[in-house]
């Protein structure tokens, strides 16, 4: 089973992209971010029309979380329970696997930005860290396997960062969001690039590009998309691929998707 997360930063002005992307890859279940369009506003015809199934939490203008699967979707969960927020960040499905006797439980996260260190929105974005945290402890207790993909906003460490000294105290690299992403791994969840490449590995790990100083070129970027398993899932990974193609197009999104082959 084929895996994949990618914010697609607007799916309306990335869908000739999406589709051919899922044409040519054929994904078995796909994890968006920030669609930027209500749910009315999904190009659910045409993404249908290949085959999947959808669940949609969508945003006007901004946000906006999806799952598209080539199985049925059940027990759909809009949001991270108990957490009053009212942004698209967060949506949950689950996909029966009766062949191989399991279900597996998916999530697509788009974590806040958090604009500025210290600022409303970085606690904002601690806030969300911390509920997500809570929550993704509680699934870990299910009978399921578990896939939680998105743009979590951050650089686990500075293997992940192109130029660390520059990004030193940022929004993406702060210590405190590290912590929190170190939190929800401790929880007992695998980082499934990590799993498949150590850090002595020379391939580029970066997920994400800035648009200005010719940074995707340069191949300056960060790795702030990831694909965290349960143990479970972890124990059927395979493959792990991030798909850079996608940001050499004209008109890219600023991020590309990562793959995880699951062998269940």
């Amino acid at each position: 089973m084929k895996i994949a997360t990618w914010n697609v930063n607007s799916v309306k002005a990335r869908l000739q992209h999406l589709l051919e992307w899922l044409k040519r890859d054929s994904p078995d279940i796909v994890l968006l971010q920030e669609l930027k369009c209500v749910e009315e506003a999904f190009p659910a015809m045409e993404i249908g029309e290949l085959g999947y199934n959808l669940a949609i939490y969508g945003e006007k203008t901004y946000n906006g979380v999806a799952i598209l699967s080539k199985l049925p979707l059940e027990d759909i969960q809009k949001g991270i329970p108990g957490y009053d927020d009212t942004r698209a960040r967060y949506i949950e499905a689950v996909v029966s696997l009766p062949a191989a006797g399991k279900s597996l439980r998916v999530a697509s996260v788009y974590v806040p930005n958090g604009q500025e260190a210290e600022s409303e929105k970085f606690h904002y974005k601690l806030a969300f860290l911390e509920h997500l945290s809570r929550h993704l402890k509680t699934l870990l207790t299910y009978d399921e396997m578990l896939v939680v993909g998105g743009d979590y906003n951050i650089a686990p460490e500075d293997a992940d960062v192109h130029n660390p000294k520059l990004w030193e105290g940022s929004v993406l690299t702060h210590e405190k969001v590290r912590r929190s992403f170190r939190e929800i791994a401790h929880a007992g969840l695998y980082d499934a690039w990590r799993l498949i490449h150590p850090h002595n590995n020379t391939t580029s790990p970066y997920t994400w590009w800035d648009y200005r100083a010719n940074a995707f070129a340069n191949d300056d970027g960060l790795r702030i998309d990831h694909l965290l398993l349960s143990p479970s899932s972890a124990d059927c990974l395979a493959e792990c691929h991030i798909e850079r193609s996608l940001r050499a197009q004209e008109k890219a999104s600023d991020h590309t998707p990562v793959f995880a082959l699951l062998n269940i």
